[in-house]
């Protein structure tokens, strides 16, 4: 069988979900990325709520220029660990979306750590 890119992806995130759940107190990082942003959220799965998120998009009213590359995806990183210290939260479970742990993506788990959080 011949799957596009983007159906194997939701494959493997299917995968991921069935091990990968947030609690209260250990909530799940979420990282999406898109053509143009990219977007990281704390979710926690028991209640369904939305802790905290942080995107290019959102970052970029304050930093024009800012886009889905590298060094925006590290300035994501660390607005989610700061939103993170302020809730009181240290540790997460991360949750790659499907996506391969590499470029961008390792770039915000990266500075996520830098911030002070545990996965």
């Amino acid at each position: 069988m011949n799957f596009t890119k983007n159906e194997s992806r939701k494959r493997r995130k299917i995968r991921i979900r069935k091990k990968v759940n947030g609690t209260p107190v250990r909530p799940r990082l979420v990282v999406y990325r898109s053509n143009l942003h990219i977007y990281a959220q704390l979710v926690n799965d028991m209640s369904g709520v939305t802790l905290a998120s942080a995107s290019t998009l959102s970052l970029s009213k304050a930093e024009p220029g800012l886009c889905c590359n590298m060094s925006g995806a590290k300035r994501v990183g660390n607005e989610i660990a700061r939103l993170a210290k302020e809730k009181n939260i240290t540790r997460v479970v991360f949750d790659r979306n499907g996506y391969l742990y590499h470029g961008r993506v390792k770039a915000v788990a990266d500075s996520v750590r830098e911030g002070g959080l545990e996965f």
